[in-house]
């Protein structure tokens, strides 16, 4: 690792200003004077006042990226540091992670050098112990299951047996259990194997069943002392029901009596949700492949089914289309000298990253092995910043630069409805995607357009009197999504996206469906409206968010605290009318990366709610039990 020989401190003081101010100090820990320089940071509580700054000049912003000048003449000797102030925030910081994400300096030679960063401290308060997140739980039944099951009858035993091998299996149920095994052994490495294919004299058969009157994704397991049956219809059902046996043997293996495995009684079990998914966004920071494929795993573990993948965004680009080359190089390399500039935790030192289509195929059948289906998400017509770098000829060259509306503090960051190229661009990336992703849905996104977008392209007016279009932005967005549905349906495909589809106009609701992330009752709306929905709201499901509301706790605030006691509790069926219930098809987790830097932070913002989520998921609300739950959720497997 290279030395840094700078670190920048910085502080926030709420009575700075309107939504207060920041401290900067600037160390020089080189052993050479520090002139002529700029610093840039970058930072999700963003500078909109440029003249509110002390002791430096305000020089520019995009997005999360700032630049600020010294004072005229400054030198800053090794050893010494400078100080500066930033007021005029768009909002307030309100945890350790709203300040700074990373910063690098443009020395006087235009040489770009790293700086060190350290958490937003909040002035004049002491920091606070981490909360605690978990009781210590209490257990009815001494059995490690995550998710709890539909229904158990099962009486624990006093030990365990040292395997659980196959007998009279076919070749399909045999590949079955290898595929467990081996899901088994790359979450927990160095834990003994709970499967063999042989017998052992220390172990306990087990048998499999055939049963038609069982649902696809459902199972049965009766123990025996001397072995177990797994009942079956589809291998959805096997695999989960050889999940749950993963689960009981391990646990008792490695807690030493906390946890025991059954040695009568049954277990009946099914998912409450068909649709149980997990989303994570690699366009804020690219997860290499070995990574996803853990993610995967994960999900596999808990037995959610849907692996939504945010595959583009402002910040980048990360799926390759081969027709267009350009979004996978302009698109995703951000750095001081590159089209785009650092944002959100990058600095110096260029960063990209992109999914090749051999990484995709990989990806898509590490997933189909383990029953996940990946929904691939390009999101347009919004947060299209990066798309438009690399492909400017998308953009509506007579529209006035100042005339712009942003979002999140980017320019220009939606695709133009009016454009034609638009729909011959988004024509081949459909082409390529179909081939390379099997999923019924394919996300579009759809949020966050800015309103008033548009409406000084001459291109949008001329269009928007063509159509006879009165409602403006939304209006244009439906129009513009109305073509987007009719592509994929043209390719049998169905669309989803975010909730603010249905703005405008929105689309036709048969085939579509829609996941509620602003609150819980837009999910209820978007239902009246007649299109299908799964719930993903920001109060609840989002794992960005806090999770207590001490400053220095990391994590978005943006839809308040989200404790995993409350992410566990909530109830996506809420307060939805018995006769929308149908319309209602299940839960997601969401894992927007603004604030995950780190393996560290991932985990701890992901874990325990995406368990908690999972939970959600299969459980029935009956059966839910906090106590419960957090006795075992210890267990879980990490990234």
């Amino acid at each position: 690792m290279k030395p840094v020989y700078y670190r920048l401190e910085n502080s926030w003081n709420p009575n700075g200003g309107p939504n207060g101010e920041f401290t900067f100090t600037l160390f020089n820990l080189s052993d050479e004077a520090l002139s002529g320089f700029k610093l840039v940071y970058t930072s999700l509580t963003r500078v909109i006042d440029a003249a509110a700054c002390g002791n430096a000049t305000f020089l520019r912003r995009n997005a999360n990226f700032h630049e600020f000048g010294p004072p005229a003449g400054l030198s800053v000797a090794p050893g010494e540091s400078w100080t500066f102030t930033v007021a005029g925030l768009h909002r307030k910081a309100q945890h350790c992670t709203d300040g700074a994400k990373s910063a690098y300096l443009t020395l006087s030679s235009g040489k770009h050098v790293p700086v060190a960063v350290s958490d937003l401290l909040l002035e004049g308060a002491a920091s606070e112990p981490p909360p605690v997140l978990l009781p210590e739980g209490r257990l009815d039944l001494p059995f490690a299951l995550q998710p709890w099951p539909a229904q158990i009858d099962a009486k624990p035993g006093d030990d365990f047996p040292v395997v659980l091998y196959p007998q009279g299996a076919s070749s399909e149920e045999l590949s079955a259990i290898s595929t467990v095994i081996s899901l088994t052994r790359r979450l927990f490495e160095s834990d003994h194997s709970v499967f063999n294919l042989v017998p052992s004299p220390q172990g306990r058969a087990l048998t499999f069943s055939k049963d038609a009157a069982l649902d696809a994704e459902a199972y049965k397991l009766t123990f025996a002392a001397d072995r177990v049956t797994l009942a079956y219809s589809g291998a959805a059902g096997r695999q989960y029901g050889l999940t749950t046996l993963a689960q009981l043997l391990n646990g008792a293996r490695v807690t030493k009596g906390k946890f025991r495995f059954p040695i009568s009684g049954t277990i009946s079990d099914k998912p409450r949700y068909g649709w149980r998914g997990c989303h994570l966004d690699v366009s804020r920071q690219f997860y290499p492949v070995a990574d996803v494929k853990r993610l995967i795993d994960i999900l596999a573990w808990f037995k959610l089914n849907i692996f939504h993948w945010h595959l583009s965004d402002d910040e980048a680009w990360r799926l390759e289309i081969k027709a267009y080359p350009q979004l996978t190089t302009t698109g995703v390399l951000r750095g001081p000298d590159e089209p785009l500039l650092p944002q959100l935790g990058n600095g110096a030192e260029p960063v990209g990253g992109f999914y090749s289509q051999d990484d995709i195929r990989d990806i898509v059948a590490h997933a189909g092995a383990l029953n996940v289906e990946v929904i691939p998400e390009i999101d347009i017509p919004g947060h299209n910043a990066a798309t438009l770098i690399a492909l400017p000829d998308l953009t509506d060259g007579q529209e006035a630069p100042d005339s712009y509306h942003s979002v999140q503090g980017y320019p220009n960051n939606a695709l133009n409805p009016a454009v034609a190229l638009t729909y011959e661009f988004l024509e081949k990336v459909f082409d390529e995607m179909v081939e390379l992703f099997p999923s019924t849905y394919i996300h579009i996104g759809g949020d966050e357009v800015a309103n008033g977008s548009w409406l000084a392209s001459p291109m949008a007016k001329k269009l928007m009197e063509e159509e006879g279009i009165t409602n403006g932005t939304f209006g244009l967005q439906s129009y513009f999504l109305k073509k987007v549905k009719a592509m994929l349906t043209a390719r049998g495909r169905k669309l989803s996206g975010w909730n603010e589809v249905s703005h405008g106009g929105g689309v036709a609701s048969e085939d579509t469906l829609l996941m509620a992330w602003e609150n819980p009752q837009v999910g209820i709306e978007l239902a009246r409206e007649g299109y299908d929905v799964v719930m993903t709201p920001g109060q609840a499901y989002y794992l960005d968010m806090v999770q207590a509301t001490a400053f220095q706790e990391p994590g978005a605030s943006w839809a308040g605290t989200v404790p995993p006691a409350h992410t566990y509790a909530y109830e996506a069926a809420g307060e939805f009318p018995e006769e929308l219930q149908h319309k209602l098809k299940g839960v997601q987790a969401c894992i927007w990366s603004e604030h995950f830097l780190s393996r560290g932070y991932f985990n701890r913002l992901v874990f325990p709610r995406l368990p908690a989520i999972a939970e959600a998921a299969w459980t029935p609300k009956a059966l839910k039990d906090w106590d419960r739950f957090a006795a075992i959720v210890p267990l879980s497997p990490k990234l």
